[in-house]
């Protein structure tokens, strides 16, 4: 239902025109909302393991899941700020502007569901992070497009691989968990929101313009105006 909205706001993304600081603030964004990845893996895995004693039977199997996963992706947000200095930018960038309230709406609902409902809403939210990976010739275009160095794409680089496997990883946890139709509902209405959030993000990402402080230094917000 929501694939051709999300694949037409990436193509429009990813155009060549003006590419170069669209992917800068790219890598700010896609920094607010890795950086959140690990924390909320920890969230979760903190609840689900308070569910094995009350007799949960998802609880172990996805602890396990959890404490695996979070090894992989510890340390990802530091790959983009990485990717930003070489794009010629500068971690400031990502780390001083307050995030987008369209990341707020991202990732702060797997904080309310984890915390007020159940941890396994979150592999809704990471089968669509891991599911909607950038595409193998993402990088070459990419560094086609802007000539950027090799060191500036590690995450698209990586994460056109590795989200692969992760999400085979991901699909056979879905297929041993013993879910209620309620709990899988919840993975369904999870994923479903993440992607329309991330369709939004990535709208706002293609409008958007890098441009300078007014003060010829500073911060750029993910909307392309200083704070």
């Amino acid at each position: 239902m929501l694939e051709p909205e999300f694949r037409g706001a990436t193509h429009h993304m990813w155009r060549a025109e003006g590419l170069l600081p669209r992917y800068r603030t790219y890598l700010c964004t896609m920094h607010a909302v890795i950086r959140a990845s690990v924390p909320l893996m920890e969230l979760a895995l903190e609840r689900v393991r308070r569910r094995v004693s009350s007799g949960d039977p998802s609880a172990a199997p996805l602890a396990a899941y959890l404490e695996e996963h979070i090894r992989e992706e510890e340390g990802h947000d530091a790959w983009l700020l990485e990717d930003l200095r070489a794009a010629g930018g500068t971690p400031d960038e990502a780390l001083a502007p307050m995030p987008s309230p369209l990341v707020a709406a991202l990732v702060g609902a797997q904080h309310y569901w984890i915390e007020h409902h159940h941890p396994v809403a979150l592999l809704g939210y990471i089968a669509v992070l891991e599911g909607y990976a950038p595409a193998p010739g993402l990088t070459d275009r990419i560094a086609r497009r802007t000539g950027l160095p090799t060191a500036a794409l590690r995450t698209v680089r990586e994460h056109s691989v590795l989200d692969t496997g992760h999400l085979d990883e991901l699909y056979a946890l879905l297929d041993r968990l013993p879910l209620t139709r309620e709990l899988e509902a919840t993975v369904a209405v999870s994923a479903l929101h993440s992607l329309d959030a991330l369709t939004r993000l990535f709208v706002r990402l293609g409008r958007s313009v890098a441009a300078p402080s007014p003060r010829g230094a500073g911060p750029v917000s993910l909307m392309g105006v200083t704070p």
